[in-house]
């Protein structure tokens, strides 16, 4: 019995390659690309710990939780690591970067998430690039949330080392991911003894043993299904076109602002400035005297589908997160998601317009 999951071909090398070279195409680079056989952490960790080691001074910028995970990465490789900490309702500014560049000229490393889908903020790229390329420092960028809802332009913002995952706005699989090397990120990596080598989480074995070789034989058995269905992710992008698939985020993210506020009960988003939050995700502050994980919870009772949930850790009492991304950035999504909320708010006795709230909805996400 044959099944359409299984008795497949093996992926050829020249079908990787391909794959790659699409990946490159999305995120407009002829950087090398590396697709990871791993989730997105694979990339994430290992280009921290190729690129700095002792001797390296990073600038750490913090907006939400990624951010704080890379700082402790780069504390265990020995780097000297300063954290730029904004409030998670806000963005980062390209000022608020050059600042802390001309206070600390040795820093030579900068780590920034683009889109932080657990706080729904987003940080202006296109502006911070420009001043860590002109500081000199190695620039490093999370862009597994964004990559599909918003640009990403790798060359002209000046990223060194590019990672991406294709579960979030893309609507791909969450089992492979991929990062993008520029030359200086390739040297940086080469000079530092303490590089991964020899190991899962080492891009230098995979530039010695597949871009060196010319990319012609795979150093191990690639994720068979994975492959398959991240290609398919990005034939669907292509044909749809990715300009129309971040519309479509955008509309999304509009639409469920804007209904939140029309909504009522007390209910708010969490990203004060509607110019710092992430077409991907909104992120609501749940109203005075109310639980958010109490008032997801009821919420979900009625469509437990629904990409609602509350935020992690100490923001699971007052954060309420609408994940609009991949095949959610909908209307149908959004007006089930406002639907849901005012059920779970008026349950609690507060006051909600349902009918207001789907109105702005509809008018913000035309």
């Amino acid at each position: 019995m044959t099944h359409p999951f299984l008795d497949l071909a093996p992926l050829s090398a020249a079908r990787f390659a391909s794959i790659e070279d699409r990946v490159a195409r999305l995120l407009h680079t002829g950087q090398d690309v590396l697709i990871m056989q791993g989730e997105a952490l694979l990339p994430l960790e290992g280009a921290i710990r190729a690129a700095a080691g002792p001797g390296t001074t990073a600038l750490n910028v913090i907006t939400g939780p990624y951010g704080q995970t890379f700082g402790n990465w780069l504390r265990d490789c020995g780097a000297e690591v300063i954290d730029l900490a904004v409030p998670f309702h806000t963005a980062v500014t390209a000022e608020q970067i050059r600042a802390a560049l001309a206070e600390r000229p040795e820093i030579d490393f900068v780590s920034l998430v683009h889109a932080e889908a657990a706080t729904g903020n987003t940080n202006p790229v296109a502006q911070i690039g420009p001043v860590v390329r002109e500081h000199g420092a190695l620039f490093y960028l999370d862009a597994v949330a964004s990559v599909g809802a918003e640009p990403v332009l790798v060359d002209a913002w000046g990223v060194d080392l590019c990672v991406i995952g294709a579960q979030k706005a893309m609507g791909g699989p969450a089992g492979v991911s991929a990062v993008s090397v520029s030359e200086r990120a390739w040297a940086r990596m080469a000079a530092n003894p303490r590089a991964p080598r020899r190991s899962y989480l080492s891009l230098l074995d995979w530039k010695e043993r597949w871009i060196d070789g010319g990319r012609t034989a795979l150093p191990h058995a690639p994720a068979q299904l994975e492959m398959l269905a991240l290609e398919a992710c990005l034939e669907r992008i292509e044909a749809q076109g990715l300009d129309a698939v971040m519309a479509r985020h955008a509309r999304a993210a509009a639409a469920t602002r804007a209904g939140a506020l029309a909504l009522g009960g007390g209910l708010e988003p969490y990203v004060h400035d509607a110019a710092d939050a992430a077409p991907v995700a909104t992120t609501l502050r749940a109203p005075a005297g109310t639980d958010a994980a109490e008032l997801v919870a009821r919420a979900l009772e009625s469509d437990p589908a629904l990409p609602v949930s509350a935020g992690g850790g100490a923001l699971a009492k007052e954060m309420i997160r609408v994940n609009h991304y991949g095949p959610d950035a909908t209307p149908a999504t959004v007006r089930g998601a406002l639907v849901a909320l005012g059920q779970a708010l008026a349950e609690r006795g507060l006051t909600v317009d349902v009918a207001a709230a789907l109105g702005a909805a509809d008018a913000a996400g035309r």
